[in-house]
């Protein structure tokens, strides 16, 4: 039998890390400089939200061996490429919008996270309360930054940088911690010939 290929996995693995890393770089730079222009956060968050979105999406499709990490990214992968595209279409003066945005698509993502904290923990992977820490904080930051989005655009930039900075950290735990290359993985599915026998009792 033909073994799965492990580019989509690598594909999705490495890119996820490349992105987490990137978020958490965003992350420190708007906590550092919180007078960025809002135009260039919005160019940087639509960026990075549709980057993402493609990325979790083929690990959706990758099918790793535990199928912990990208288990709800496909919803996920696709919500962050329609709302990276709106942000990118308008990046001017969409601060709060950008901030809701964010905040909504942390909370949810940390959420969906602590659920894999416990299939981790099932699974036995020692690491499981490490995922279940920060996907737990990083939700509150989200729900955070979608109810303080009135704030002043210095603090806000802020509270977006720390989101942004525990969201990289939660996929860069999540992933490194759940997604597991197999070189000669096998399919799923074993093609078969069933046949069945029905026995007419009269």
């Amino acid at each position: 039998m033909k073994p799965r290929s492990a580019t989509p996995m690598k594909i999705a693995k490495f890119g996820c890390i490349a992105m987490s890393v990137l978020l958490c770089a965003a992350g420190i730079i708007f906590i550092v400089v919180p007078d960025i222009s809002a135009h260039a956060i919005g160019v940087i968050v639509g960026l990075s939200m549709l980057v993402f979105g493609v990325i979790r999406f083929v690990g959706c499709l990758s099918k790793d061996l535990y199928r912990l990490a990208f288990q709800f990214d496909m919803e996920t992968g696709i919500l962050l490429m329609i709302l990276g595209g709106i942000i990118l279409l308008n990046p001017k003066d969409v601060m709060t919008f950008v901030c809701i945005v964010i905040g909504i698509a942390i909370l949810i993502d940390g959420l969906f996270k602590i659920r894999v904290s416990f299939d981790s923990k099932k699974f036995g992977i020692k690491n499981w309360w490490a995922i279940f820490g920060t996907a737990l904080v990083t939700a509150v930051i989200g729900a955070v930054l979608i109810f303080d989005s009135a704030k002043g655009a210095e603090i806000l930039t802020v509270f977006l940088g720390v989101s942004l900075l525990a969201e990289g950290i939660l996929n860069l735990c999540t992933v490194m911690s759940t997604v597991h290359i197999i070189k000669n993985q096998q399919p799923d599915v074993i093609d078969a010939d069933y046949y069945e026998i029905i026995d007419d009792i009269k």
